[in-house]
Parts: structure tokens; sequence; C-alpha cells
């Protein structure tokens, strides 16, 4: 498996601030982006894989609707986040 649950609890430390802190926003779009850059992995050597290439749009869209959120919500957050995980080269 490719997401063990100590790299969970590694990426929720790191963007999340406690291991358990799993709801945290920066938390789900660290997560989100670390399976969306190994859904891409998988779908360069597997063109035809379609169900993955629907998974893979759907984990984008969540990304940007978290991401929409802390924008209105709180955009010093929502800044920090796309530095720390490098989503952008315009941060607004």
């Amino acid at each position: 498996m490719y997401l063990s649950s100590e790299k969970k609890a590694e990426i929720f430390k790191t963007h999340g601030g406690l291991e358990t802190n799993t709801g945290s926003a920066e938390g789900q779009v660290a997560l989100f982006t670390y399976r969306i850059a190994h859904l891409t992995e998988h779908l360069k050597k597997n063109r035809k894989d379609f169900s993955t290439q629907l998974s893979l749009q759907k984990l984008v869209g969540k990304r940007r609707a978290i991401l929409a959120y802390l924008f209105k919500k709180d955009i010093e957050r929502y800044r920090a986040i796309i530095k720390a995980l490098s989503l952008r080269d315009i941060i607004k």
C-alpha cells in the first residue's frame, strides 16, 4: 500500500499541527496533494486506466474546494499552505 498510517500521521503532523488533527484544512490539502501526485505517476504508466482518472479528477476537485474555503476564510493560512506545498507560482 502506498499510503501507510505512519505516512498519514507524518503528513498531518507536518501540515496539520498534530498527528490526530485530521480535520484541519491544511492537513487535508497536504494529504490530497500526496495522493494526487501518486495517482498522476500511476496514470503516466497506465494511460487507459479511466477509473483512476476519475478518482484523480474527484481528488483535484476536493482539494480545490478546500483551498477555496481557506481563501475565503483566512487568506494567510491559504498562502502558507500554497507556499509549503508549492502548488502555484503566483500567490494571490
